[in-house]
């Protein structure tokens, strides 16, 4: 009994060693690098989104079921040596950890939704940080970006047991900057000089005009109404309309 149980002992090292690397190597590798869309109806790049070409047929495999859960593992550029898949789906890092950890979980959907085959007519895009109504507290929100990034991506497949399969991380995506207005005009084209020329004559002679009116208006208005100084006299004649003329008193004798 005492030997079995040493013997015993000395085995489960290895046990635990051979446990850990059959999880390790349980993740299948699938060869497949997600791409920024090239369809002309949807933007590839915004402020706070970016938008993907949807995996179409890329996890028909034996060991991914139509239950397993496909996320897309966002993340920024210098932070993808670290990103370790997640054991359990409850352990999901949301979009608000992404200024600690330098990555999240997003998009969660299966393969039934990336199956080959797809009408043509439809748009099949995955536009990354799209939702602006769920909290980025929440797993699996699909929360705008908060910066420009460089950001890589990846699919991961998770199923009830822990994570299954991989893809290979996408290039760096870079999103759109707001243009800072410049401080400083730049130097102008001959065109503008000529407008601002053509502009300022234009103005010139409208002034011009408005005040060559307005000496003449004043002018007829002040000349035509004589205005008699402090030292000139005024002649007025007495007129007595004959209905109201008064003969002379008579006086009495």
């Amino acid at each position: 009994m005492g030997f079995s149980g040493r013997q015993s002992g000395l085995l489960m090292p290895p046990l635990l060693l051979l446990t850990c690397l059959q999880q390790g190597m349980g993740l299948e590798h699938i060869s497949y690098v997600p791409q920024l869309s090239r369809s002309t109806l949807a933007a590839a790049l915004t402020q706070t989104t970016f938008t993907l070409e949807q995996p179409q047929g890329r996890f028909s495999h034996l060991n991914i079921s139509d239950f397993d859960s496909i996320w897309l593992v966002v993340a920024h550029s210098n932070a993808v040596q670290n990103f370790t898949a997640p054991q359990r789906v409850e352990d999901t890092p949301v979009p608000a950890d992404l200024p600690q950890r330098g990555y999240y979980l997003t998009l969660r959907a299966n393969r039934a939704l990336y199956l080959s085959g797809q009408p043509g007519n439809q748009l099949r895009v995955l536009r990354v940080g799209n939702d602006t109504r769920c909290s980025p507290m929440m797993r699996g929100c699909n929360h705008p970006l908060p910066g420009p990034g460089p950001y890589r991506v990846k699919f991961l497949v998770m199923s009830d047991r822990g994570p299954l399969a991989e893809t290979e991380w996408s290039s760096e995506t870079r999103l759109q900057q707001a243009e800072a207005l410049q401080a400083t005009p730049g130097p102008w084209s001959a065109g503008t000089v000529a407008i601002i020329a053509i502009l300022s004559v234009l103005l010139a002679v409208l002034l011009t005009a408005l005040l060559t009116l307005l000496i003449y208006t004043c002018y007829n208005t002040c000349g035509s109404t004589a205005i008699s100084g402090p030292g000139e006299s005024v002649c007025v004649r007495r007129y007595n309309p004959h209905h109201v003329f008064s003969p002379p008193a008579v006086r009495g004798s």
